[in-house]
């Protein structure tokens, strides 16, 4: 009797510890929130939110007349996020379905490595070696004055987020349970047939978190963007120097003050109701797909 209760007892401090950490969590990203939204509002009031975010002009250091429009931030980031979600996640999901299923295991031990090992690069690293390697490598293939592009953070960020995908992937595709793919093969269907009609609907809760993982690193990268995109506040263009959101606060935050700084605040803040709202829009098919 003496040792139930000492379970129960441990159980509830195991239980109490847990509820604490997971509202330490919420309690972080509330305080976040509110303080993001204190900060960034101000500018909003100051600059108006039409002229902020449908603005086509960022002038912020103009000291006769200072402009603060960020929608070829905005425009940049959601292209550059999409560009790098089309290039990355077909070649991360095949890669995983290759190596959940059809990979020998010496060759699965080998690429597997590898791809931890690109998921340990810093990010710094990425955006050196796309600064001398791929930024040159458009310049001349496509004959233009300056290779760092739009073009050149789409490739950039499409390999930066393979490694998030193939590896909750991979691990999703592994949780199937054998039985489902030994019944499809039994009604006569061949082991590819298996993997792309069984194994994978089975298994898209987990690859639709991989991408929901690989959308939130593109979003959020700002080190390696500005090293290969030329971080120029212009209109979106594949073979232009832009900016994107995360570039716009890292590059100028150092030395901003007044305007300027609340303005970088609210740009912030813009970039975190992005996020919240792609996630949510994720989610919501996610749960729908579950239903249907």
């Amino acid at each position: 009797m003496k040792q139930y209760q000492k379970k129960q007892a441990l159980e509830r401090v195991i239980h109490g510890v847990f509820l604490l950490l997971g509202l330490v969590t919420v309690g972080c990203v509330l305080l976040i929130t509110i303080y993001l939204i204190v900060s960034g509002i101000p500018a909003i009031r100051k600059i108006g939110l039409v002229p902020f975010l449908f603005g086509k002009v960022w002038a912020s250091t103009s000291k006769t007349n200072p402009q603060y429009g960020i929608l070829p931030f905005i425009l940049t980031s959601v292209y550059g996020t999409a560009g790098a979600i089309v290039l990355g996640v077909p070649i991360g999901f095949f890669t995983a379905v290759y190596l959940a299923k059809l990979a020998p295991p010496q060759l699965k031990s080998i690429l597997s490595s590898a791809v931890s090992l690109l998921s340990g690069i810093p990010s710094v690293v990425y955006g050196l070696v796309g600064m001398l390697v791929l930024v040159p490598g458009i310049r001349k293939l496509f004959h233009i004055p300056d290779g760092a592009s739009l073009l050149a953070a789409i490739i950039v960020l499409a390999i930066m987020i393979l490694p998030s995908i193939i590896k909750v992937s991979v691990t999703a595709l592994e949780a199937v349970p054998k039985e489902y793919e030994d019944a499809s093969l039994a009604l006569g269907a061949t082991p590819v047939e298996t993997y792309l009609r069984v194994s994978v609907p089975a298994a898209r809760s987990g690859i639709a978190a991989a991408v929901v993982l690989g959308v939130g690193r593109a979003i959020g990268e700002a080190m390696a963007v500005m090293m290969v995109s030329g971080n120029v506040p212009n209109m979106p263009s594949l073979f232009q120097s832009v900016r994107f959101l995360t570039t716009a606060v890292a590059s100028e935050m150092s030395y901003s003050s007044g305007l300027q700084q609340q303005a970088l605040f609210s740009i912030a803040l813009v970039l975190f109701l992005f996020i919240l709202l792609i996630n949510a829009t994720l989610n919501f098919f996610l749960k729908r797909g579950k239903e249907a």
